[in-house]
C-alpha cells in the first residue's frame, strides 16, 4: 500500500513547478533571441548612420547571454574542475613512475652486485679446488 505525505507531494510539485519554469524561461530566451535574430536578417539594409539593434532587441540579446552564461557556467566549472583532478593525476603518476624507476635501479645494482660476489665467490672456490687437487697429486 503506497502512502503518500500530503508535504512530500507538495515539495516534490514544486520542485517541479521550478524545475518546469526554468527550463520555460531558457525555451523562451532562445525563442525570443531566434525571432530578433532572423527579423533583424529580414530588415533591410541598415545605413551607417542609423543604430541597428533598438533598446529592446539589445535587452532580449542580453537576457538571452545571462541565461546561457548561467547555464553553461555550472558546466564549465564542472570541466575545469575535471581538468585539475586530472592534472594532479598527471602529476601523481609522474612522481611514482620516477619513484618505480628509482627502485628498479636500486634492484638492478643490488643484482649486480650479487652477481659479482657469486663469480668471486666461485673463482675462490675453483682456486681453493685445484690447490686441494695439487696437493692431493703431489
Amino acid at each position: 500500500m503506497n502512502v503518500i505525505n500530503r508535504s512530500e507531494q507538495v515539495e516534490s510539485d514544486t520542485e517541479t513547478d521550478t524545475d518546469l519554469a526554468a527550463v520555460s524561461e531558457v525555451e523562451a530566451g532562445i525563442r525570443d533571441f531566434v525571432r530578433n535574430d532572423i527579423a533583424y536578417l529580414r530588415r533591410p539594409a541598415v545605413g551607417a548612420d542609423t543604430v541597428p539593434l533598438d533598446a529592446n532587441a539589445e535587452a532580449t540579446v542580453n537576457n538571452v547571454n545571462s541565461l546561457i552564461q548561467r547555464v553553461a557556467g555550472t558546466s564549465l566549472a564542472e570541466i575545469e574542475k575535471l581538468i585539475s583532478e586530472l592534472e594532479s593525476l598527471r602529476d601523481l603518476l609522474h612522481a611514482e613512475g620516477q619513484r618505480v624507476q628509482r627502485e628498479i635501479s636500486g634492484y638492478a645494482q643490488l643484482s649486480q652486485a650479487a652477481m659479482k660476489s657469486t663469480r668471486m665467490i666461485a673463482d675462490n672456490v675453483t682456486q681453493w679446488k685445484r690447490a686441494a687437487d695439487g696437493l692431493r697429486n703431489g
